[in-house]
């Protein structure tokens, strides 16, 4: 089982290996890949070091699987080379997610629609997938008609220059600025590019992901996306609207046996979610679960995850131990 991570230099790549060591995934050749400035480096995994080689090598190498953390830019371009050499791709940039060829995966939830075909795998938006997995259990039973979210969402999401810039404001330092405004102290009501709608692209894609991904275009989804200055993991006020009533307990009882999900609901022990400890964990953290008292049928949830873990490295991990496990790769 040889497997190519691209973009293994990157924060979502280094998590990527740091994942595929823990969960002692069957490899038995690892390719690390990334930018040409990269080449030959050296990257650690479990206790060796691997060198760095490049997109091209690494297609000649003809890995089962590639997990992609690249870019849009460089799996649109890349993506298809490694397919057409029968390489399974995983990929977690928004290139292929709206893609209606390709699918759209939180193995929880949709993984059985995989097939040996699906040579171009999409690894959903982080804010994404933490929020469809408390959701797509309680649609079944309720059936979702409106889902409006808000997140708070943390500054590992942008990147290793967004961290920095958090550090060196806290420090009082100057430094290069990966937003256009301070994060130290702020929140900032802007994620990715704006749509000619007035919403962010992260907006857009929690609403279209979360159609493509549950498989209801019937569900209505608004969004607003923030980035405030944490590091831990992405958090999200989500109000949910049903078609039918519901018991607080059932809902409970459903969140409680989903696998990925840990409830921490006890107000009176203040036990909620919070993104300094949801980081580093896999999971996806539900608590604050109460009736919205201003409509009917309607509740309120707050979702914490590691937008690293489960929002990127461990859904395309998971995946890819997917297709291993029911021999599509």
């Amino acid at each position: 089982m040889k497997v190519a991570v691209v973009g293994a230099t990157g924060m979502v790549g280094e998590v990527m290996l740091k994942v595929l060591a823990e969960r002692n995934f069957p490899i038995t050749e690892l390719i690390p890949v990334a930018s040409e400035r990269s080449v030959g480096k050296e990257v650690a995994y479990k206790g060796n070091k691997y060198k760095v080689v490049s997109l091209e090598t690494a297609v000649s190498m003809k890995p089962q699987i590639a997990l992609f953390s690249a870019g849009g830019g460089t799996s649109l371009e890349w993506a298809p080379k490694f397919a057409e050499a029968g390489t399974t791709v995983i990929d977690n940039s928004s290139a292929w997610r709206m893609d209606p060829a390709k699918k759209l995966v939180v193995p929880e939830i949709n993984a059985n629609k995989l097939t040996k075909e699906d040579k171009i795998i999409a690894n959903p938006n982080c804010s994404t997938i933490q929020m469809v997995l408390a959701l797509a259990p309680l649609h079944k039973k309720y059936n979702i008609k409106r889902v409006v979210v808000s997140t708070y969402q943390s500054v590992t999401g942008t990147g290793v220059k967004a961290v920095k810039q958090l550090e060196n404001e806290y420090a009082g330092i100057e430094g290069e600025m990966a937003y256009k405004y301070p994060i130290h102290r702020n929140a900032i009501p802007q994620i990715d590019v704006f749509e000619d709608n007035g919403y962010t692209k992260e907006e857009m894609k929690m609403t279209r992901e979360t159609k493509k991904i549950i498989g209801d275009d019937s569900i209505q989804v608004t969004a607003t996306t923030v980035r405030i200055p944490t590091v831990g993991g992405h958090s999200e006020a989500v109000n949910v609207e049903f078609s039918n009533d519901y018991e607080l307990a059932d809902i409970r009882s459903i969140l409680e046996t989903t696998d990925g999900i840990t409830v921490q609901d006890n107000i009176a022990l203040f036990d909620y979610p919070m993104p300094l400890y949801a980081e580093g964990k896999d999971d996806v953290f539900v608590g604050r679960i109460r009736r919205d008292e201003s409509q009917p049928n309607t509740l309120n949830l707050w979702i914490v995850a590691d937008n690293l873990r489960k929002g990127a490295a461990t859904n395309a991990v998971q995946i890819a131990e997917y297709l291993v496990e029911h021999k599509l790769v």
